[in-house]
């Protein structure tokens, strides 16, 4: 022993104090040992850079706690020989200084080489240690692994924050945001797995091609997430549109008719698919507004459009047939009056002119192509007699 006897005040002091500096170091500890960054790299085994910082890291770690119990070992002797004593003998001072000032724990035996040894010397180096120079490695150890700790944590947290409501929109899109998921994926697992590993700008870089793939994606597939956001709403708006198109196919059925009754034509385009049948389909879509059920309604809105196209078509070309019809008969009409306004709407060539003309109007159906022809020579014939073109 190379330092003088502590008395014992001196002994008192320096265990109180050494006492509550392992509580300290302890708790310090316990709270290192619950460090986000430390329970990351615990939960998801490193790879890349982390996984090379992490190993010095965890070496340092490791350490830390077996000091502790070197120092708590120590502590624990020194108390339990203090304890209960009210007067302290010398050989008590001396281990009781040895223990808080000297090096009384043994940590490791080396073998001495033989070529190394004397004859008669020893076979082994005996490696001890005391309270000292535990929390001196302590703080080595505490200064390698903290900041480690609170890095991993930093990418972690940023990373994590800045995906939270890109993911929450990926999830509530119920599948139309699925392009998403892979590079989503890809970036949660690099923050739990390698989170040391991102280069200068990389974690922005990453993050703002993400968010501009979703808002791509969600733009693409506006109808779907709308719909996925309010299935119910979509359902009542989908049924009106299907009333509204049964209400147009009525329509164009009941011109269709009139025309093919009044007019020669050929068959006119169907007016779509039933809304009776439309309707009939909705019925059996389900409640939970899941991709399976978005994708049918969306493939029902497609059909109802469809369907409401054909008939405005089918209506649309029917009512030019009527429409075209009334036209003649105006016209024909308008031709009578400026044959008698002139005074040939008695001659024997107009009269029959006129007859033919409204002959072929009167006929059901009739022939618009002949009228045509007809209306046309009556304005002739008139144009002739009255010696000028009508």
């Amino acid at each position: 022993m190379t330092w003088p006897i502590l008395g014992v005040f001196e002994i008192d002091r320096e265990l109180a104090a050494r006492t509550t500096e392992l509580a300290t170091v302890t708790t310090t500890l316990l709270e290192l040992d619950r460090h986000p960054g430390l329970a990351l790299v615990r939960r998801y085994p490193p790879t890349g850079a982390t996984a090379r910082r992490w190993v010095p890291v965890e070496k340092a770690l490791g350490e830390l706690w077996e000091d502790l119990g070197r120092v708590r070992a120590i502590l624990g002797e020194a108390q339990t020989m203090r304890a209960g004593r009210g007067r302290v003998d010398d050989r008590a001072r001396v281990r009781l200084t040895e223990l808080l000032r000297g090096r009384p724990h043994e940590v490791a035996r080396i073998p001495i080489p033989l070529a190394q040894r004397g004859l008669t010397g020893p076979s082994e180096t005996v490696v001890t240690v005391g309270i000292a120079d535990c929390l001196d490695r302590m703080r080595a150890a505490f200064a390698v692994v903290a900041p480690f700790a609170d890095e991993v944590a930093a990418v972690d947290e940023r990373v994590l924050g800045a995906l939270a409501p890109l993911q929450q929109r990926v999830e509530q899109a119920r599948g139309a945001l699925d392009a998403a998921t892979e590079s989503l994926s890809t970036l949660l697992r690099r923050a739990g797995t390698d989170p040391l590993g991102f280069g200068p700008g990389e974690i922005d870089a990453a993050l703002a091609s993400l968010t501009t793939l979703i808002d791509t994606e969600s733009a693409r597939h506006r109808d779907h997430l709308a719909v996925a956001a309010d299935l119910p709403g979509a359902v009542a708006a989908l049924r009106a549109q299907l009333a509204a198109l049964g209400e147009r196919q009525d329509r164009a059925d009941d011109t269709a008719t009139q025309a093919q009754r009044k007019v020669a034509t050929g068959e006119l385009p169907e007016g779509g698919e039933p809304a009776a049948r439309l309707r009939d389909d909705l019925d059996t879509l389900g409640d939970t507004p899941d991709r399976p059920t978005v994708q049918h309604l969306l493939a029902l809105r497609v059909r109802t459009a469809d369907a409401a196209e054909k008939a405005a078509r089918r209506e649309e070309l029917a009512r030019g047939l009527l429409d075209r019809r009334a036209e003649l008969r105006g016209r024909l009409t308008a031709y009578r009056a400026k044959a008698s306004r002139i005074g040939v709407s008695e001659d024997r060539d107009v009269l029959a002119a006129d007859r033919i003309a409204a002959g072929l109007l009167t006929r059901t159906p009739c022939d618009l192509a002949a009228v045509t022809r007809a209306v046309a020579d009556y304005r002739s014939i008139i144009g002739e007699k009255a010696g000028r073109t009508a």
